[in-house]
């Protein structure tokens, strides 16, 4: 290090698993981003560090594996407050539910905590824990941690049902590479349309419900589906593919280390989730120009409603398979849902805006004026 440089900050982040997903996703752009003026910790309560392979060589970051105690919500604060207090990084962040231990370890506050809310498993899809709205209200709230949200609808409610304080809570959208120029469209006339996906193999993604709705696609005209992603409902699904006939035209990739790659496969993206928030693979179709085909759930109805309103259903296994076929007999309309939503990504959730924004997380100055607090402007 040169004379009079500054050392790099020490951040420690707090993840249920450092598998690829959302939230490791985005924290892998913005390290590889802003590059060796920080070093991360990174801990993971399953000691799984996969998405690790991702972060460029430049990025100084530790997997630390941890003896974590499972069954208790509080089993290892002791443990963990202990290393908080050993370490003292300039910054924790926590990453969802997964995580909230490391806000109990930090109570009474022993370093900085920004805590980072992404979206709900299957079990809060429709309705709020009230023992986790508690615990959320009491480590969070009493503490006076920073909470960043990812989606207008946490924001909500982060400050309806948690009773989170407002000018705690900052909205920072994700935000995704804009290609320089959209990609062309190929006629699908003569040869199989193209679905995809990108998600992870998990219950909330609700897969099962994008194969039975394109095994209804399938009986009436040529078409593949491409599922990329992996997780712990990969043969249960791939079972449903041959139960409903279609084993042969359905792709699972598994895991891939850049999963976005196989976008240029699709002709159409669907998303078939029963919860999201704002999801970075629908956004990466879209600032591809692809059309999409969606649940309304999160802020996904708000991405849509001034690009393709009619490409929006609710979460429901019959409403979506329509909502897919609709889709599918309008391919006219592609170009134009195509350039609309290409359009509403550069405006809204560029990764440039999204970068500016972590970095003032990063740097500790997320609260240190009223201007830090607003919404990003469009």
């Amino acid at each position: 290090m040169s004379e009079g440089a500054r050392p790099p900050r020490v951040l420690l982040h707090a993840f249920s698993t450092f598998k690829l997903g959302g939230p490791q996703a985005r924290f892998v752009q913005l390290a590889n981003e802003l590059g060796p003026g920080y070093r991360h910790l990174i801990v993971a309560m399953d000691n799984c560090f996969d998405a690790g392979e991702r972060l460029h060589p430049a990025v100084q970051w530790e997997p630390m594996r941890l003896d974590v105690v499972k069954g208790g919500a509080l089993a290892n604060r002791g443990a963990f407050r202990a290393l908080l207090q050993r370490l003292k990084p300039d910054l924790l962040l926590s990453y969802n539910w997964g995580a909230i231990e490391w806000a109990a370890a930090n109570l009474p506050r022993v370093v900085p905590h920004v805590h980072v809310e992404d979206g709900f498993g299957p079990e809060e899809a429709n309705r709020q824990l009230p023992r986790r709205v508690w615990m959320r209200r009491v480590l969070l709230g009493w503490n006076g941690v920073s909470v960043v949200v990812a989606s207008r609808n946490l924001e909500r409610m982060a400050t309806g049902v948690w009773k989170l304080p407002s000018r705690r809570v900052t909205f920072i959208p994700n935000g995704v590479d804009i290609p320089p120029t959209a990609r062309p469209f190929s006629a699908v006339a003569g040869r199989p349309v193209s679905i995809g996906t990108v998600a992870g193999l998990r219950p909330e993604k609700n897969i099962a419900r994008l194969i039975r709705a394109f095994a209804d696609v399938r009986a009436r005209r040529a078409a593949r589906l491409i599922v990329v992603g992996d997780g712990p409902q990969r043969a249960e699904l791939q079972a449903l593919a041959q139960q409903l006939g279609v084993a042969a035209d359905v792709e699972f990739t598994g895991y891939l280390k850049d999963p976005s790659a196989r976008l240029v496969d699709f002709d159409l993206f669907a998303l078939s989730s029963d919860t999201e928030q704002l999801p970075i693979a629908l956004l990466e179709a879209m600032a591809l120009g692809m059309p999409v085909v969606a649940t309304r759930v999160g802020d996904v109805g708000d991405i849509l409603s001034d690009v393709s309103p009619d490409n929006l259903c609710e979460p429901q296994d019959g409403p979506f398979a329509a909502t897919l076929s609709r889709a599918l007999e309008q391919q006219s309309q592609w170009p134009a849902w195509a350039r609309a939503g290409r359009e509403k990504v550069q405006v809204s959730y560029a990764k440039a805006l999204m970068i500016t924004r972590w970095k003032q997380v990063f740097d500790g100055q997320l609260h240190r004026s009223s201007a830090a607090s607003k919404p990003l402007d469009p």
